[in-house]
């Protein structure tokens, strides 16, 4: 059956689906106990958008842990992605708060030059954040002090005023997530292991350029996971993106090999799929301190 999205280009255009009063053309604050989505499928949005929904969902689709909490969840969307209504009934018709916030009113402003740094706005739905009831009720006071001031009149210090409590709930959802990362430790180990078994198969059985995509991205896949969340998740237990963790696993092997095989290390460096044994001697000291000759004299 043919699943039918409505674009909404504009904030103007949610407002009027949910029969809200447009307070600001590029700048919303929804409370959603009182409104309807109606028969809406899907929509696709032109904006940035966050969902807080302030009751538990019971669906495993946001993934939720047994370690997390479960007295909300907020979901974020960046422009051009796709909201499937239907398929998340439970949480966009429940008690909740919808912010949303177009590009063009964040331009010039500190939240439009630091809206990369919120990489949750690029999580898959199933990497949703689940709320305390002391969180929850902080991400509800921010919408309120945003909808506070939605309620005056436009002036010169609507802009700035209100993209810094956007800027604050956003600043909230981060500190949050990292709390989140921090109850999944045991989970997150997991997922790290799984990593490191991913990429000594790659680099073991030289299958570097055979993917056409990134490492992250392919690891990501495997474990059905976003890259970005996988990038957060790495960086928040082993304080290293995935680029330089990679190049540490590639030369440990590196290491065992030169130990354990009769590897010149211009094979070696072949083998991991370095451009040039000078490219791969040049990493190795800068890892360890010396060159791949002297690490086999040594040892």
């Amino acid at each position: 059956m043919k699943t039918d999205t409505l674009n909404l280009n504009t904030v103007h255009q949610c407002n009027c689906i949910l029969g809200e009063k447009t307070l600001h053309p590029l700048v919303s604050t929804i409370n959603l106990s009182s409104k309807n989505w109606g028969q809406l499928d899907c929509l696709k949005v032109g904006f940035y958008a966050a969902l807080l929904n302030e009751s538990f969902c019971k669906s495993f689709i946001y993934g939720r842990e047994k370690c997390d909490f479960s007295d909300g969840t907020i979901l974020f969307f960046s422009p051009g992605e796709t909201i499937e209504i239907k398929e998340r009934a439970e949480i966009f018709h429940s008690k909740g708060w919808l912010l949303t916030f177009h590009p063009e009113f964040i331009t010039g402003t500190s939240l439009g030059m630091n809206i990369s740094n919120y990489t949750f706005f690029n999580y898959q739905k199933s990497e949703a954040l689940h709320l305390s009831f002391r969180e929850q009720k902080n991400i509800c006071r921010c919408m309120e002090d945003i909808e506070k001031e939605l309620l005056w009149s436009i002036d010169i210090y609507s802009k700035a005023l209100i993209s810094k409590y956007i800027e604050i709930l956003l600043d909230y959802c981060t500190r949050f997530y990292t709390r989140q990362f921090t109850t999944r430790s045991e989970i997150n180990k997991k997922i790290i292991n799984k990593i490191e078994k991913i990429i000594e198969n790659v680099l073991l059985n030289r299958q570097i350029n055979s993917f056409g995509v990134s490492m992250t991205k392919y690891c990501a896949s495997q474990l059905s996971l976003s890259d970005t969340y996988l990038e957060d998740l790495l960086k928040h237990e082993t304080g290293m993106r995935m680029n330089e963790y990679i190049q540490i696993k590639c030369i440990n092997i590196a290491k065992k090999s030169l130990l354990e095989t009769n590897k010149s290390y211009n094979q070696i460096a072949k083998d991991l799929g370095f451009p040039s044994s000078q490219h791969f001697s040049r990493l190795f000291k800068r890892i360890t301190g010396i060159t791949p000759t002297e690490y086999k004299s040594q040892n």
